[in-house]
């Protein structure tokens, strides 16, 4: 893992970001797009943590912290890299960010089809809650 480099995206790494959601992410999100991800970042810059190896994108997580609640979205790993500690990489540091800023606890977004992401959650340490439901209405 001495290869893999975690950083923090910047607005140049906006376009590279979606073409890679679009191939490596399961579904899709009603902000996936330049000025969605351009908004995250004006907002808070270390909110998306980028998982590079030898200079190719490799992983991707949105760590969101409100002062309220920890919030962990888009954690992606590029099909040839699955299976190398990527996604735990990721979610550690996400988890390291949110404890520096005093959060307490980390919801994850992932989407109840995706038996794989299920699997990767729960090895990192993450448990569904069932009493809880997301309700959204688009803006």
């Amino acid at each position: 893992m001495s290869d893999l480099r975690i950083r923090h995206a910047t607005a140049s790494d906006i376009d590279t970001v979606l073409r890679f959601w679009r191939h490596a992410a399961e579904g899709t999100s009603i902000s996936d797009d330049h000025d969605g991800v351009a908004r995250l970042l004006a907002r808070d810059p270390e909110a998306l943590l980028l998982a590079v190896r030898d200079g190719v994108l490799a992983g991707t997580v949105i760590a969101g912290y409100d002062g309220w609640r920890c919030s962990a979205y888009r954690l992606a790993v590029h099909p040839d890299h699955r299976r190398r500690g990527i996604a735990t990489a990721l979610l550690e540091a996400a988890e390291r960010r949110f404890a520096a800023l005093g959060g307490r606890r980390v919801d994850a977004m992932v989407l109840e089809a995706n038996e794989r992401a299920h699997d990767t959650w729960a090895a990192t340490g993450y448990h569904r809650e069932d009493h809880w439901r997301r309700w959204v209405k688009p803006l």
